[in-house]
């Protein structure tokens, strides 16, 4: 189902299409620019949102928004129901994990979805409301399983995109003897075409994820779009992908509750996977401060 609306503009008043699962959403008209609110009924006037241009400059303060007051997301009152929501939802993940007929894998599957939901949201949020994290948006039937299951393929296309050349490099040379396991050698030659090119997917991956959050627009994934702010503004985007990636290397060091372990080693793993989800969300946020401080070297 979609809601049909027309544009809050009073000077634009364009006609615009949404799906209803975008409801309460932030968007925008691309038309005119003017960003709102999608309605829940058909026809109803959305609400505005007026959100700051990005500047024909840098916005300073990049470095003191990321990191000396990233710890303020963990004690504003507000975000005191969505930060005990994460740590439920953890929880859930933890101690479902060795469940019996396929429970621990739906459970995986159910928290990743709403937490990759939610990591959009934060980038989103950060980049306009500052210090502010998203609402809970969890829907009805089968609105609650496309909020699991879209920000899940939002994730895995991005990272697709951003490594096809990646791809179709190890595929080419699948016929020169060079493989995923083999690249890895040492020495110049041909493996190191493929070595480049993942490298180089992995470090723009921060930067499509920035332009799926915001932009909300799959087909800006292009070269010159995620290059150019990169290379404007390199230093800080080097934060952003250290962040992101010690992330990653969190997430996959973490493991699961496990019966045969004792209290201590529980609690500590239990411990270790909620301390990964704040530089989880500390990353995240970094990711749509740089949209905030650098928006002008955005060319959408």
């Amino acid at each position: 189902m979609t809601v049909q609306f027309f544009c809050p503009n009073p000077n634009c008043y364009a006609i615009l299409d949404f799906d209803s699962n975008c409801i309460g959403q932030r968007a925008k008209c691309e038309k005119c620019g003017q960003s709102f609110i999608i309605p829940e009924k058909n026809l109803e006037t959305p609400q505005k949102v007026n959100t700051p241009k990005p500047l024909s400059f840098p916005e300073p303060g990049f470095y003191k928004a990321a990191i000396a007051d990233s710890w303020k997301v963990f004690i504003q009152k507000e975000n005191a129901t969505m930060l005990v929501f994460v740590i439920a939802a953890i929880c859930f993940k933890f101690f479902l994990s060795k469940a019996i007929c396929c429970v621990g894998d739906i459970s995986h599957l159910v928290v990743w979805g709403w937490l990759m939901g939610f990591y959009l949201n934060v980038i989103s949020e950060s980049a306009f409301d500052g210090n502010a994290l998203p609402e809970i948006e969890l829907g009805t039937n089968v609105t609650f399983l496309w909020n699991i299951i879209k920000p899940i393929l939002i994730f895995l296309y991005t990272l697709f995109i951003t490594l096809l050349p990646f791809i179709i490099s190890i595929s080419i040379l699948q016929s020169k003897g060079i493989t995923e396991k083999s690249m890895w050698q040492t020495g110049i030659g041909l493996h190191t075409i493929p070595q480049i090119l993942l490298i180089t997917g992995l470090f723009t991956f921060p930067m499509a994820v920035l332009t799926t959050a915001i932009a909300k627009d799959l087909a800006l994934l292009r070269p010159d779009y995620l290059i150019a702010p990169i290379l404007k503004a390199f230093k800080p985007y080097l934060l952003v992908a250290a962040l992101l990636t010690t992330t990653a290397v969190m997430i996959m060091l973490t493991s699961q509750f496990d019966i045969s372990d004792p209290l201590i080693i529980i609690t500590a793993k239990l411990a270790f996977n909620l301390a990964v989800q704040a530089i989880a969300i500390i990353a995240m946020r970094t990711i749509g401060l740089f949209y905030k401080h650098y928006g002008c070297y955005m060319k959408w």
